[in-house]
């Protein structure tokens, strides 16, 4: 067998749960809400890591949005020097958070 290759082309099915995963739903299975009901008290009781644990159930990590704010046209690239002008306005206004300037600005760089 060459190296970087399998012994089995197909590979484990997309989606199917490894037996750690399977051995571990099977002890959790009938305890989730007594074990959600104790994370929550702990977390009320002042338990940071409790906290957080429920915290990050409740809002999860925020992931991209659309973002919309007035660009101009783009044309050319000397037309790119006023579309980051535009960039910069909108993080100066709030319409954007630096973060989401510097996607848009590397978009524009492209």
């Amino acid at each position: 067998m060459k190296p970087g290759h399998s012994g089995n082309p197909n590979g484990q099915p997309k989606g199917s749960l490894n037996a750690t995963t399977l051995a571990a739903q099977a002890l959790l299975d009938g305890e989730a809400e007594i074990l959600t009901r104790k994370a929550i008290e702990l977390a009320k009781g002042g338990d940071l890591a409790a906290l957080r644990l429920c915290i990050d159930r409740l809002v999860p990590p925020r992931k991209d949005r659309p973002v919309s704010f007035d660009l101009p046209k783009i044309e050319s690239a000397r037309d790119a020097a006023n579309a980051i002008s535009a960039v910069l306005t909108a993080v100066s206004t709030g319409d954007l958070t630096p973060a989401e300037a510097s996607d848009v600005t590397r978009l524009l760089d492209a």
